[in-house]
């Protein structure tokens, strides 16, 4: 059973960081073209941009009951940067939604645009700390250290920076590639095109970024890399897949394009999986926390797993339904 909760924990950190990234992504994306494609970005994540959070609640719910050791502590030792992004979520998901729905394009208006970009930018960032500072290995449970050493100096690093970064770059990669299908004129997919490109570019530079702060900050995340079959033939596809994007981009093969890129991710959290797995969270100078040794009762991951599957069996069918109405064209093909 743990290995099937690690399932549901993977599959549901992918449809977030697809979908929910995808939304952080567009509105950093806004920021480069103002409002000259702000009603193609609005329009693109309006409709689902709430319902693409459910992926994270999924997870969270997931660690809180079969990993409860893995939730308290990161919860209580990553408070800040997990507040942070909780500030993000709620304050790009209020301004967008008073930007979309307000009748009025006043000076508010301006103001809700603005707090959308900044957020759009800033969660995403403190989502990718987070997660830096549960890899790196600063994390420290010893109550006797100052409140510097147990709260700030585990994140306030160069490696979960550079992981923000690349998270960043990501999303908003992924963003490019889905509105180039969103856009309805040519000049609009010219611009998206161009940009997904650069991204792309970008995303290499940006993970190179990864492992050169890992050494500077005493993680030898390369040895860790090239030591995983998994991580190396995960770098591999990622790679092969660079010039058939290219190819399914020059093209025109928007729904091509999007299964390359949303590959492309699968393969990256794979490769992270590769050299992760069976650590949850990596301890200062203490065992780290895996899924063996912080795991549930047998019968609390039984009764979790039946209620997942007995929920998203209602959920998945209502969410394809919502995509297909408000995302699919007839007639559309790859």
């Amino acid at each position: 059973m743990i290995e099937l909760t690690i399932i549901f924990i993977g599959i549901s950190v992918l449809l977030y960081v697809l979908l929910g990234g995808a939304d952080y992504g567009a509105g950093i994306i806004e920021i480069f073209t103002g409002s000259k494609r702000m009603n193609t970005i609005s329009k693109a994540i309006a409709p689902v941009w709430e319902a693409n959070h459910i992926w994270i609640i999924v997870v969270i719910v997931i660690l809180f009951n079969a990993f409860p050791e893995v939730y308290s502590t990161v919860t209580m030792y990553l408070h800040i940067p997990l507040m942070l992004v909780l500030i993000g979520i709620i304050f790009r998901g209020t301004a967008f939604a008073f930007r979309y729905y307000d009748p009025f394009q006043d000076r508010s208006h301006k103001i809700y645009t603005l707090l959308f970009k900044i957020f759009s930018l800033f969660t995403p960032f403190f989502l990718g700390v987070t997660l830096g500072a549960v890899i790196l290995g600063n994390l420290t449970t010893d109550n006797t250290l100052s409140f510097h050493d147990r709260f700030i100096a585990p994140w306030l690093n160069l490696f979960p920076f550079s992981l923000g970064i690349f998270i960043v770059v990501l999303f908003t990669y992924l963003a490019a590639v889905y509105l180039i299908g969103e856009s309805s004129d040519n000049e609009s997919r010219k611009q998206f095109s161009r940009y997904s490109i650069r991204l792309l570019i970008a995303l290499v530079f940006s993970g190179a970024f990864v492992f050169v702060s890992a050494q500077v900050n005493g993680l030898n995340l390369l040895d860790m890399y090239l030591h995983s079959g998994i991580s190396i033939s995960c770098a591999i596809i990622a790679t092969v897949l660079l010039p058939v994007f290219l190819y399914a981009l020059r093209k025109g093969m928007k729904n091509m394009m999007r299964i390359i890129a949303g590959a492309q991710t699968a393969a990256i959290l794979t490769g992270w999986f590769g050299i992760q797995y069976p650590v949850l969270v990596v301890l200062n100078n203490t065992s780290s926390l895996t899924v063996y040794n912080t795991v549930a009762p047998a019968k609390t991951l039984l009764m979790m797993i039946i209620a997942l599957v007995v929920g998203l069996a209602f959920v998945i069918p209502l969410l394809l339904y919502l995509f297909r109405v408000f995302k699919f064209t007839k007639g559309e093909e790859i």
